[in-house]
């Protein structure tokens, strides 16, 4: 199958504008890749230090055998259900590793918090920033330098994009992915926001909605909504950085253990086949730095697209690709969204969970049907030598041995559909432009009905005021709430994913309501409009901060405009608002908050993936 044209003259533009970094940053990692092994470059005292904890038959691998030794970076805490199966994986990778030669080793751990227990509360200010600091410790645990291959251990939200991005800075290493699935399907996701509009309303007190929350999140492994967590794992299957299909087998079976097993074979550069052969040398797996180049980003891009994947990766892989020397932009996401479909309906999108996905036909559903309509790369290198083909197999377990079967028709078109008879023939995420900047929207989980709001602006300076003012019956018509003074230098750009209950109350009250911030909403963001990531910044001088209560604003997803009603020549000459003194004071101040104030300074802008180590 040919490359679609828009997909390939996306690819061409990225390609060229990436030129030159991309260069730059591949000379760097052949110069990394030339040098000698670890422990034959380094100090002997370097590297005793090093060795001095392994069991003596690995510390006489690492140093006399000259034996491969691979280095694993954990997210691992039992705050995060997504992450707590982790804690015994690095002694499955030892133990594989021993099976073939080679050693392990845990290089590190990094921060992994939970954007779930932070929401809506200080802490969430240190949510966006916390994927940075995870890049920044996966380089702290890499250099050491001592590995030839390594395995990333890690979920949710920030996580995997701050090991992805530590990662691409060790570019030279061969790198392999080890999620640990979702949580068994709990009570429905539809159900529990049916509950917190409830509680939202004052329906419904505390106990039922702690009973209605705890039935939903209730066991090991991540949280069964389609959100940035498994967004997440989508994008990774779709970049050839997992072994195949891995993504949404749940944690704690032989399944997930074979898995696991099979990431330290692979790395090595051994695996088994597809057919459940055993594990032989199948070849020297890429570099990471190789594989991840703007093919395999643009892969990334229409699988998130397609299945109506988090608005966070709209900032996040931006951030990646720039780590990889490749600069891509929300033109490239608008363009490949006009031509890639909706193939998958997963809450928010729809009523199924992950689990649900899963058992539908899954990623390599998708993935195959993406490659099959040309909307992906296929001359893509993986971590495995069959290719991207790969990941449109299902792993099995027969007879105790691991094996694939090839994805067959959708076992349920309400959730996954072919690309030729797609839920919608573009994709899930749309940018909007006009006079007060930059933002993106999710419209896949948006009723048609609500694509176009246009209505009077009420000017909110926290999420708090907004939902004091719901409370207090403020917000009972048509209105285009804005939220400002949320971006990455304001205070770190949380996501308002409180906000969804008050708003959907509205919308369900038959009221015409959309949101408008420089802040972000949630990977689960529903079915109330919402301009976000709106760039520049109020605190940044951007129009944000010139609208006024009353003003009208329009929101148009099909056009791709976010206007506002106001006479040209009144709108250019109005004074920008600045912001709250109390509320800048606020800030950055408590829980940890005031450690980030230079991330805060220096934070680039949402559309160039917020990165502060610019």
């Amino acid at each position: 199958m040919n490359t679609h044209t828009t997909v390939a003259d996306v690819t061409d533009r990225i390609r060229a504008r990436s030129a030159a970094a991309r260069a730059a940053y591949l000379e760097r990692l052949a110069a990394m890749a030339a040098r000698t092994r670890g422990s034959d470059r380094m100090g002997c005292a370097n590297v005793a230090h090093a060795v001095a904890a392994m069991p003596s038959s690995d510390k006489f691998k690492v140093v006399a055998e000259r034996a491969p030794n691979i280095g694993i970076v954990n997210a691992y805490n039992d705050m995060l259900s997504a992450h707590q199966p982790l804690q015994h994986y690095p002694d499955l990778v030892k133990d594989e590793a021993r099976h073939f030669g080679a050693t392990a080793q845990v290089a590190g751990g990094v921060p992994a918090m939970c954007d779930g227990v932070t929401q809506g509360l200080p802490g969430m200010e240190l949510s966006l920033f916390s994927r940075d600091v995870i890049a920044m410790a996966t380089a702290v645990a890499l250099t050491h330098d001592m590995f030839d291959a390594a395995l990333m251990l890690g979920v949710c939200d920030k996580i995997v994009p701050g090991l992805l991005i530590g990662a691409l800075h060790f570019g030279h290493l061969p790198t392999v992915f080890v999620p640990a699935g979702p949580m068994a399907s709990g009570l429905s996701n539809s159900a529990k926001s049916k509950v917190r509009e409830q509680a939202a309303q004052g329906l419904v007190g505390r106990k039922e909605l702690m009973e209605a929350e705890s039935a939903a999140y209730h066991a090991a492994g991540t949280c069964t909504f389609y959100g940035t967590a498994n967004s997440n794992q989508m994008l990774l299957e779709a970049m050839g950085l997992h072994v195949p299909s891995t993504a949404f087998v749940t944690p704690g079976g032989p399944l997930r253990e074979a898995l696991t097993r099979e990431a330290a074979r692979t790395v090595l550069g051994y695996g088994t086949t597809l057919d459940g052969h055993a594990a032989k040398a199948r070849g020297v797996v890429p570099p990471i730095g190789r594989l991840v180049d703007e093919r395999a980003i643009v892969n990334a891009m229409v699988a998130l697209l397609a299945t109506g994947g988090s608005t966070n990766h709209l900032i996040h892989w931006v951030a990646v690709a720039r780590s990889a020397g490749i600069t891509i932009d929300w033109d490239d996401f608008a363009a490949l969204s006009h031509v890639v479909p909706l193939l998958a309906r997963v809450y928010p999108n729809g009523s199924a969970d992950v689990n649900q996905f899963q058992a539908a036909g899954g990623t390599g559903y998708v993935i195959r049907e993406l490659l099959d309509a040309g909307l992906m790369h296929e001359d893509v290198l993986t971590v495995r030598p069959g290719g991207i083909r790969e990941y449109t197999h299902e792993p099995q377990l027969v007879d105790a041995a691991l094996r694939w079967e090839a994805t067959g028709a959708s076992k349920d078109e309400a959730i996954v559909r072919p690309a030729t008879a797609p839920f919608s023939p573009t994709g899930g995420l749309q940018l909007l432009q006009g006079p007060l900047g930059r933002s993106v929207i999710k419209v896949s989980s948006v009723p048609d009905d609500r694509h176009v709001i246009e209505a009077p602006a009420r000017i909110f300076d926290s999420q708090e005021d907004l939902q004091k003012a719901f409370s207090a019956g403020e917000l009972e018509r048509d209105l285009v709430c804005v939220v400002r003074w949320q971006g990455p230098q304001a205070n770190g750009m949380p996501e308002l994913h409180k906000l969804t209950p008050p708003l959907a109350v509205l919308q369900g009250k038959g009221f015409k309501v959309a949101l408008v911030t420089d802040g972000r909403m949630s990977g689960a963001s529903g079915k109330v409009p919402a301009a976000i990531h709106l760039t520049p910044e109020a605190a940044a001088g951007g129009p944000l901060a010139k609208l006024r209560d009353g003003d009208v604003v329009r929101l148009d997803a099909p056009a791709g405009r976010l206007d506002v009603l106001v006479p040209e020549a009144e709108w250019a000459a109005r004074p920008l608002a600045t912001m709250p003194e109390a509320l800048r004071e606020a800030n950055g101040l408590g829980l940890g908050r005031d450690l980030f104030a230079g991330m805060r300074r220096n934070a680039a802008t949402a559309e160039e993936g917020a990165p502060t180590w610019l």
